[in-house]
This record gives C-alpha cells, structure tokens and sequence, in this order.
C-alpha cells in the first residue's frame, strides 16, 4: 500500500490509521499544548517564492555533504526515539532505507535497536551518533566509544533536553494523556555497567537532572576525533556560543516542538542562525517539513541539508523499510520540481539567488 501513497500528508492519515492510539500519541505529541508543533508547520507558508524563470534548469545538482559525508540530495534523518512503535524492525528498516538512497541517518539515543545492530544490518548506510552528554561521564565515554567502534560518522549533540519537557497529546475526542518512555535498548547497553539493577529510563533520567553546560561540548570533542554537531539552536546568541566552542555544524531545531512550547518556528529562526554564522561552520535545519517546497525554502534560507522526523516514522508505519524510503523518495523529488519551478539548478544557487525565498511581510508592506 505504501508504493502507492503519493503525498507526505497520506502518509500521515494512513499510519494514524494503523498505529495504536497510544503509539501515535507518542509520535504526534508537543510541549504542553502542542502550540509550537503546529507553528513549525504553519510558519513555512508566510514564506514566499519569487521565481525567476525561463533559465535551463533540465539538469539539477542536488547533492551535498552533511559532516563530511556526500549525500545525492540534502534530506536526511533525524535522530527520533522509539523508531519500534511503528514497526518491529524499527531502526534497522530506517537505516536500510537511508541506506538504498545514499542519505543519512542520525540513531537516537532513546533507540529499540542498538548501534551495533544497526551497523550490522545496514552496513553502508551514513550513519550520525545522536547524544545528551550527561553528568555519568564514564557512562557516555563508554557510549561514544561504542559508537567509533560501530562504524558511525559523526555525534548530534542535542542540547535542549537538560530536562525532560511535559509532552502530551490530544486526542481526536479531545482527551489528553502524557506519555510514559519505553526502554530504549540503544542506550541500555552503556548503562547497565553502572546502574544494572535500574530501569533504564529511571537511570538515565537520573543523569538528565539540567547540570550539563557547555563545557560538556568540550568534553566531548576532547574524547573524539568525529565531528560533533549542536542540536537545539534557535537564536544568535546561542548560535555564537556554539561557535565559541568550536562546533563542527548546528542543527536548528526546537526538538520537534517537544520540549519548550512557546519557541519561534524553526524556519523563522533559521535566518537570524545563519546570519550569525556566517559560514564558520555548517548550518542544518529540523521541524514542520511536509514537502519539498519547504525544503526549498530551508536550504534558500541557509541551510546546507535538512533533517526529517515525524514524516519517516509515518512512512515505517506505513511500510517498513519500503514506506521509509516512499517518503524520502516524495520529498526528494518534490524538491527537486521545485528547484526546476524556482529557475535553479544547483544548492549553491538557490542559496545565493538573491530574494528567492521571502517573507510575506515583505510583500505586503508595499500596499
């Protein structure tokens, strides 16, 4: 049934459909609310194409790197938690299908499957080790160290998690419940050396206590030679402080709208990001992405590569490794139409066109 879903938005309805109410609460779930999940979403409608047109744009070059690693177009998959809700191959299925289309993968800490499964079971895929460094520093040093061994190319360092957001989610009869965390097998295997007679997710928690500064950012570029991206960066403030401590990359991100309710959209951040930056390392961008028209929009605004979250899990519910792959595929040539509608053939172009992307206010300010 997945190869014959043709929109990011059917995939929605279809794995709604097929998934527990609870399972699909998990994944659909926001800060108190649910405001700014809707807001990342919403807010790439009052950004606005100006085309410039009859150019030959027959061919298109969409291909990138992201951490050093070349990819054939600049959708990647973020590091989301539990990928076994939706299918009980979980992330093994995911990194096959990045795998089979060249993309990568960031592996969430809060995994069903392990690092070590995942490597083995799709070898070639472009693999990022996600993490939260925390106060058990042997713990992490023994996480990082795993994730050498298994092959990964580089760590995401989400940094808006020093504690745990209150999530919860409404449900179609307008109900509300919060949601209680599964255990996630990828980190268990760090923490039994230390806590073997705890709950994972109590141990962990335990560790999650909001004591982590910047200083652990150093630690961790001083215990690894892989490139280390930030995760978590809205404002230029944070973005200079990240560049102060010598980022490899950041990723612009409000945890899916998970973790602080309140926060700007994550593409109307991205150009005050960007500008701060201003090249001294690479920016990517998370959050709201449905179609290819705002992948366009993110990459015309700063970003080197975007990262997709809830859209994949839908397809693995969907499909499995199949329907993971249907929803990268629909993004990857939507965007690609749109590149060609917008009058660019490559990345680099649709950067640096000037005015390409807008904000409405911009428009409508002249009447």
């Amino acid at each position: 049934m997945a190869d014959q879903i043709n929109f990011i938005e059917d995939f929605e309805k279809l794995a709604k459909r097929k998934m527990s109410p609870y399972n699909w609460g998990y994944y659909a779930a926001g800060a108190v609310g649910e405001d700014t999940v809707r807001e990342n979403c919403e807010a790439f409608r009052r950004w606005r194409f100006r085309p410039k047109l009859l150019r030959n744009v027959s061919k298109v070059d969409i291909s990138t790197t992201v951490l050093g690693s070349k990819i054939p177009f600049p959708i990647c998959i973020g590091p989301v938690a539990y990928h076994g809700l939706a299918s009980i191959e979980g992330e093994v299925a995911t990194a096959k299908a990045a795998e089979s289309l060249g993309v990568g993968m960031g592996m969430s800490i809060y995994s069903h499957r392990t690092m070590e499964e995942v490597a083995q079971e799709a070898p070639n895929c472009i693999r990022w080790c996600h993490i939260q460094v925390v106060e058990n520093r042997n713990m992490m040093k023994h996480y990082v160290r795993r994730a050498e061994k298994a092959g990964f190319s580089g760590f995401i360092a989400t940094i808006d998690q020093a504690v745990f957001g209150k999530r919860h989610h409404t449900t179609d009869d307008g109900e509300t419940y919060e949601f209680s965390y599964q255990e996630p097998r990828n980190i268990a295997e760090s923490i039994k050396h230390w806590k073997p007679n705890m709950n994972t997710v109590e141990a962990f928690l335990s560790y999650t206590n909001g004591s982590s500064e910047w200083e652990s950012i150093d630690w961790l570029k001083s215990i690894t030679n892989l490139p280390v991206l930030v995760k978590g960066i809205l404002t230029e403030e944070m973005a200079s402080e990240a560049l102060e401590h010598n980022v490899d990359g950041i990723l612009v991100s409000n945890h899916g709208g998970r973790q602080l309710g309140g926060t700007f959209s994550t593409i109307d951040s991205l150009p005050e990001v960007v500008k701060t930056v201003n090249g001294r390392c690479d920016v990517y961008f998370d959050g709201g992405i449905r179609k290819g028209t705002d992948i366009a929009k993110a990459i015309a605004l700063g970003a080197k590569a975007v990262f997709i979250g809830r859209p994949v899990l839908w397809g693995l519910a969907c499909g499995g490794e199949n329907g993971a792959r249907k929803v990268l595929e629909i993004l990857r040539d939507e965007f690609t139409l749109a590149m060609q509608l917008l009058g660019v053939k490559t990345l680099q172009e649709l950067q640096t066109t000037p005015n390409l992307v807008v904000h409405e206010t911009r428009i409508l300010s002249k009447f």
